[in-house]
């Protein structure tokens, strides 16, 4: 019987080291430990990639419309403008990659006297509040949507609060606190002689 028992016993110890030898071996579940190591960095840089080609296509979509109102005011094909016309001017382009009613667009059309002047318009973002200040010369000024008759130069100004889509990222990409990213156009042109 004792031998029997230690036969058993030997039998019982193999199969153990055996079991434990081939766990070593095994790397079935390697593949998956490593592919969600990788997965969260390799997401993280997907998203980010989308995240900034979008923001630039937005970018890129609201610069050409900038470009396009500008030369239509420049050649006289727009001569008056109101607020709220120029708005879904600008807003009617902008609707093909943003939300319907463009929330958050800025617009600031000006006469100018010179070209001179224009170097002297800023803006300021107002990291407390998200609001875009414009600045002449130092000092506040109001939005305006004000354009000159023909052989004036004038300048028009877009602004829109682009969202940050993926919320882990809008620290990285957003230059506004509210996770927005300030997405800015401008033209400066003096009108032909119409």
């Amino acid at each position: 019987m004792g031998s029997v028992s230690s036969i058993v016993d030997s039998r019982s110890s193999t199969r153990r080291s055996g079991l434990l030898a081939r766990f070593r071996r095994d790397r079935e579940g390697s593949v998956a430990v490593e592919f969600t190591m990788l997965a969260i960095p390799f997401s993280m840089l997907v998203f980010a990639v989308l995240e900034t080609c979008i923001s630039f296509a937005g970018q890129e979509v609201l610069a050409n419309a900038t470009d396009d109102i500008a030369r239509q005011m420049r050649t006289g094909q727009i001569r008056t403008i109101n607020e709220t016309d120029l708005r879904n001017l600008v807003c009617s382009r902008l609707e093909i990659i943003v939300t319907s009613g463009c929330p958050g667009l800025k617009i600031d059309l000006r006469t100018l006297t010179s070209f001179n002047e224009g170097t002297k318009h800023s803006f300021m973002i107002d990291k407390g509040s998200n609001q875009v200040t414009l600045l002449y010369a130092g000092g506040n000024t109001a939005f305006t949507t004000q354009l000159g008759e023909a052989g004036t130069k004038n300048m028009l100004r877009v602004f829109y609060k682009w969202p940050v889509i993926t919320d882990f990222m809008s620290k990285y990409i957003s230059n506004m606190s509210d996770g927005t990213t300030l997405h800015f156009a401008t033209m400066t042109w003096q009108n032909e002689p119409f």
